[in-house]
């Protein structure tokens, strides 16, 4: 699986004419994981980790970034316009929680941003079905990334 965010920028590269830049210069420097888990019959939860900046990224807190609403989406305005590497210029931000943290965008509840149902029963009908799906797709993103079982997580 191709990087997202490493096949975003090249796809804006093209069409501007331009060579695609990263925070440091260099596509390949820009550490990121992306996936999609179903928490429910119908419901897919979508997640997008940036890795910390530093060689040893699994001694790094893991901050898992919920955009407010409820409703928006983290991987969208969360990543690009407040916390992520680049800026909604596609720009590097001076001041990335990466420089400090791993940052997982997650897009709570389904439906959000790049979160889906495939059918209309998918949709979470109230608080505690958003938080049990919540629960399922941070089970399922350790049991995937499992150097992050022992961080020090934050949301």
């Amino acid at each position: 699986m191709q990087p997202l965010l490493t096949s975003f920028l090249r796809a804006c590269a093209v069409l501007l004419g331009g060579q695609p830049q990263g925070p440091t210069g260099c596509l390949a420097e820009i550490r990121e994981a992306w996936s999609y888990v179903k928490v429910r019959e119908h419901a897919y939860m979508f997640w997008w980790l940036m890795f910390a900046d530093t060689p040893e990224y699994q001694a790094a807190p893991l901050i898992i970034w919920l955009q407010g609403g409820p409703g928006a989406s983290s991987a969208g305005f969360g990543n690009f316009a407040e916390i992520g590497p680049l800026d909604v210029q596609l720009l590097p931000r001076n001041h990335s929680w990466v420089r400090f943290a791993n940052l997982l965008f997650v897009d709570n509840p389904v439906g959000s941003g790049y979160s889906f149902v495939t059918n209309e029963t998918g949709f979470a009908v109230n608080n505690s079905q958003i938080a049990s799906d919540l629960v399922t797709m941070i089970s399922v993103f350790l049991a995937k990334m499992p150097e992050f079982q022992a961080s020090h997580a934050c949301a």
